[in-house]
């Protein structure tokens, strides 16, 4: 996507009663945002517009300016991600209400597609700050990237968890990327930004909000292939998060604790009724997710590099899938070369069939990143 374009897709996240629905409208209508922003009423109504959504876009036009707002963001040093382009977290890409923008500081590789959500009350108990501590900890140590929401409690120290034992972790916000609530984290999301990411579908100067955060969790169970609930009472956040996870086709793990306990009545019952996996420590994740292999697999990529043959293949693939024949004609190898070639680099974690013989790429390889 080019950059004029870009801008007004950023322009339009600004826009009031703008989400994925309508802008799929907006964009099937007019083939281009862009033309979209300058439209007279009736053009957008002729869309599929509503009365109320049409004022809202005809007055954001006297307050945003698209021209300016990648500006803004480069000053901010955060990136803005379509859902058309390849770095979009191709898990979010699979969620119903995927935000048509996603803001980015740091940066996601396609290591973050092995990610597990920890989440969990505010109040967190010494029980469950122990375990958070713990899971977190195993979950990064076999390069599994640990998502939260940076809030205070369990989240914070499974940021934190992650980032001591030289894991990537990602905190997606509720306000706009200049901003970090709570305050007091400000230093956490340096260094979050530094190992990982942070994320937000909220534009710059976007003020937290206590609705903004039920919308936030679909995101953080979102890009995960799993949420892993440690404390939290039934009406708990968490717990959003968990539901939010299982209408997404996630997994969902949830750590026991005492009957008598209020952070435990909420993960209790999400065993007991909802059907998460009881979880005692971080295997559970890894057998339930069959991530046992990751650490291994991108340590033998680091530590065996791609020869001169593997690295003709890695050079036709990409994010989207590519079927062998394809890369065959593309590469000139004989079929048994790149057949061989292929069951390597999967062997190594740096492909991965997804059916009918088609192959995407996974990762970079260290080779490439000194050359970056």
């Amino acid at each position: 996507m080019d950059d004029i374009e870009r801008q007004y897709w950023i322009a339009f996240s600004r826009v009031s009663r703008i989400g994925r629905v309508r802008v799929g409208q907006l964009e099937e209508h007019f083939g281009r945002l862009e033309h979209a922003w300058s439209a007279s009423p009736g053009e957008l109504r002729a869309a599929g517009l509503d009365p109320a959504t049409i004022t809202s876009c005809i007055t954001a036009r006297d307050t945003v300016r698209p021209d300016g707002e990648l500006q803004r963001l480069q000053q901010h040093q955060v990136q803005a991600l379509t859902w058309h382009d390849d770095a979009y977290p191709k898990q979010l890409l699979e969620i119903y209400d995927r935000p048509p923008v996603l803001y980015v500081r740091g940066k996601l590789n396609a290591a973050d597609e092995w990610a597990v959500a920890v989440v969990g009350t505010r109040r967190v108990t010494v029980y469950g700050r122990q375990v958070a501590e713990e899971m977190s900890r195993g979950l990064a140590s076999n390069r599994v990237t640990v998502v939260s929401g940076l809030a205070r409690g369990v989240d914070a120290i499974a940021h934190r968890a992650a980032l001591e034992c030289g894991g990537r972790t990602i905190g997606v916000l509720a306000c706009g990327l200049d901003l970090v609530y709570p305050p007091e984290h400000k230093r956490l999301a340096e260094e979050i930004v530094e190992a990982g990411a942070l994320i937000s579908d909220y534009p710059l100067g976007t003020q937290p909000r206590s609705e903004f955060f039920p919308r936030r969790n679909r995101i953080l169970s979102g890009v995960s292939l799993g949420v892993l609930v440690v404390e939290g009472d039934t009406k708990s956040g968490a717990l959003i998060t968990a539901r939010q996870a299982l209408e997404q086709n996630r997994e969902v793990f949830a750590v026991p604790g005492s009957i008598y306990s209020p952070n435990s009545r909420g993960t209790n019952k999400l065993i007991q009724d909802d059907g998460a996996k009881l979880t005692l420590d971080v295997q559970d994740i890894l057998a339930e997710l069959n991530l046992t292999m990751a650490a291994q697999q991108i340590e033998m990529a680091d530590l065996m590099p791609p020869d001169e043959t593997e690295s003709v293949l890695l050079r036709q693939l990409s994010a989207q899938p590519t079927h062998i024949d394809e890369v065959r004609r593309e590469s000139g190898l004989p079929i048994a070369t790149v057949t061989s070639g292929l069951a390597m680099l999967e062997l190594k974690g740096l492909v991965r069939q997804v059916g009918r013989m088609n192959y995407v790429r996974m990762r970079e390889v260290a080779s490439e990143r000194v050359q970056m």
